[in-house]
């Protein structure tokens, strides 16, 4: 915790700005939105067709998206999509009766964008993929055949293509009986392919023993290739993200990840932090640092430590490793960045036959913007750009209110769930985007479902409240009562930092929410202002001063159809236009309160799809996120 803090004492007072203008995932993303325009022909000449390549390079471009909020990433994902999916949702040029595992990758983009629009045709063809691996020719111990073209073989490759979009279907539609399935292919892929001295898995297992590269014994492929590891590595740690605590396997999960870390970092190359095509086999005649590999290693590295599963020595690890990608495989040229160093394929069986040997792996041509290579790469440095910015709230909770906001629909499946302004939600009304800019600081996400009182805020530093609910929103509304206003004031005196969002009059429970606003020297106003026309979004557009204590990197931010407020002491106006208060805030004891009456930070406007470029809501959203840790690291003094 010490050296954590040390890092968050540089960072402020090299007065960091966070700005992603330098980043690398930046750049390669330039190369790829210019290199591969209306849709992915991977070999020229060829025809275009449903591929995991596209899907690497997509869930690159996903996360820079949520790293940034700018809208042009998130509609390249969908514009590269609707290239294969037509309004019925059929897929094009995928055959179902090929049960690869490779075509299931794509479906986590699909799976984003349904979960971000809503529209049916992504959730049809998400159906498609899913439906495929419900008839996914098994080996007898239940694990996935990689290809009905390889009987009875299991693939690293394979855990990546298809359990991370089985774990995120099973998320998104409440499949829990999936997870053991998704486990035990983790599982029978490590029982199976761990070689116990190095702890390195070959790239294949034939159950059958059949296959000419396969050992008789063991049914083990000969070596073991870097991309093969590195995809396992991505597979496993993008389940863990999103496997329910609750469920056992979690622990036997995080349990293989750690042992995958330990192998990975033992045959890193101490010179260059790269790692070898063949990993166990460095300097050995034509073996080669690789890139994807490399990229992999450093995205799974990362992401577990960001996530906790992995300790802290483990960022150095990745850090070395990216400043080797960075030095060896990443040249500016003619206005372009491009990745070097990548394998373009290697694979077992089929025809030409490929053997496995070592002389194989080594004579794959290597080449410059694979898209494999680049999807890892750009995945990696959006790991390392979160990195950066980690230590400023690490340690700290930000916690939810689900209590006094507390929306309910049925979803696709008749679910009942909890919705509008939950971290959980991707369309226009979710938080997810928020939640993100909270956690790439360092700051983990909570939701209070119950009333609060002193003990269950205890453990948070930052606690928000939006838009209670009416009787429109709500048959039985949970009201601010004289008892939460009393545990919430004194949470705040001892040091907590409360967020208020309220709404415009009409869209939000005022009275009693104003009780507690009270409490802190303001109240939101029964009006509604800033109502904008349409898509004329500089009709609700303000514009920050210069030197603003809060909102130090936006300029320009959208706030339509608000309550404005009534401001006495201890609470002060923070921002107004036109002498009428749009934020206060409060400092009350060794605590701070921030309000404004919109909910604000909705996906609808962090998320870069529907306003213009020139709003910086999701830059005031990292200022607030930021100024709010601040101000939590005076808690308990």
């Amino acid at each position: 915790m010490k050296k954590i803090g040390l890092i968050l004492l540089l960072i402020i007072a090299a007065g960091v700005s966070f700005s992603q203008s330098a980043s690398y995932a930046v750049q390669m993303a330039n190369t790829v939105m210019n290199t591969w325009k209306d849709s992915f022909a991977i070999q020229p000449g060829k025809p275009v067709k449903w591929t995991y390549d596209q899907s690497v390079v997509l869930k690159g471009i996903e996360g820079l998206w949520k790293n940034t909020g700018e809208g042009k990433y998130f509609n390249y994902i969908q514009k590269s999509m609707d290239f294969f999916v037509d309004d019925k949702g059929d897929i094009k040029t995928y055959k179902a009766g090929d049960f690869t595992l490779d075509n299931i990758a794509p479906g986590r983009n699909l799976l984003l964008l349904y979960n971000v629009t809503g529209k049916d045709k992504y959730l049809k063809a998400v159906n498609t993929l899913h439906k495929q691996l419900q008839s996914q020719p098994r080996t007898n111990e239940g694990g996935f055949w990689h290809k009905q073209i390889y009987p009875s073989q299991m693939w690293l490759d394979g855990l990546y293509m298809a359990e991370p979009f089985y774990t995120e279907y099973a998320n998104t539609f409440h499949e829990d009986s999936a997870y053991n399935d998704i486990a035990r292919q983790f599982i029978l892929m490590e029982k199976n392919a761990r070689e116990p001295k190095t702890g390195l898995l070959y790239h294949g297992y034939d159950e059958s023993r059949k296959e000419k590269w396969a050992d008789k014994t063991t049914g083990l492929s000969p070596n073991f290739w870097g991309r093969a590891m590195g995809w396992y590595g991505m597979g496993l740690v993008d389940v863990l993200e999103n496997f329910p605590e609750n469920n056992p396997n979690k622990k036997t999960l995080a349990g293989i990840f750690k042992r995958f870390a330990a192998a990975v970092a033992k045959v890193q190359d101490a010179k260059s932090g790269l790692w070898w095509d063949i990993l166990n086999s460095p300097g050995r005649e034509k073996n080669y640092l690789e890139a994807s590999a490399s990229s992999m290693f450093i995205y799974a590295l990362a992401k577990g430590v960001r996530l906790g599963y992995l300790p802290l020595n483990y960022s150095t690890v990745a850090k070395k490793g990216y400043d080797g990608i960075i030095k060896n495989f990443i040249k500016t040229e003619n206005g372009q960045t491009n990745l070097y160093g990548t394998v373009s394929v290697s694979g077992l069986g089929g025809n030409p036959y490929r053997d496995g040997s070592y002389d194989y792996y080594v004579g794959e041509k290597v080449v410059v913007n694979d898209p494999k290579g680049v999807g890892a790469f750009l995945q990696a440095a959006n790991e390392m750009d979160i990195a950066q910015t980690l230590a400023y709230g690490k340690g700290k909770t930000v916690l939810l209110d689900n209590y006094f906001n507390h929306e309910t629909k049925k979803d696709v499946t008749g679910t009942t769930i909890n919705w509008h302004y939950v971290w959980e939600e991707m369309d226009n009304g979710g938080l997810s985007l928020f939640g993100h800019v909270f956690n790439k600081y360092g700051v983990q996400t909570k939701t209070l479902y119950g009333a609060p009182s002193l003990q269950n805020l205890k453990a948070a530093d930052i606690y928000i409240i939006m838009d209670p609910d009416n009787a429109k929103e709500s048959s039985s509304p949970n009201y601010i009562e004289p008892q939460h206003i009393d545990a919430i004031y004194n949470w705040v005196k001892d040091g907590g930092t409360l967020l208020l969002f309220g709404n415009d009059s009409g869209n939000v429970e005022l009275p009693h929410f104003n009780q507690l606003a009270q409490r802190f020297g303001f109240q939101f106003n029964f009006d509604n202002l800033n109502r904008v026309v349409g898509t004329q979004f500089e009709m609700g557009a303000f514009y920050i001063p210069a030197g603003h204590p809060i909102f130090k990197t936006a300029k320009k931010i959208h706030i339509k159809e608000y309550a404005s407020q009534t401001v006495t002491g201890p609470a002060q106006s923070i921002f107004t236009d036109k002498n009428i208060v749009v934020m206060s805030v409060a400092k009350v004891g060794k605590g701070t309160v921030f309000a404004v009456g919109d909910p604000w930070f909705y996906n609808e406007y962090l998320d870069g799809r529907r306003l213009t470029p020139d709003f910086d809501n999701y830059k005031a959203a990292e200022d607030l996120v930021r100024w709010a840790i601040d101000q939590s690291n005076k808690k308990g003094k």
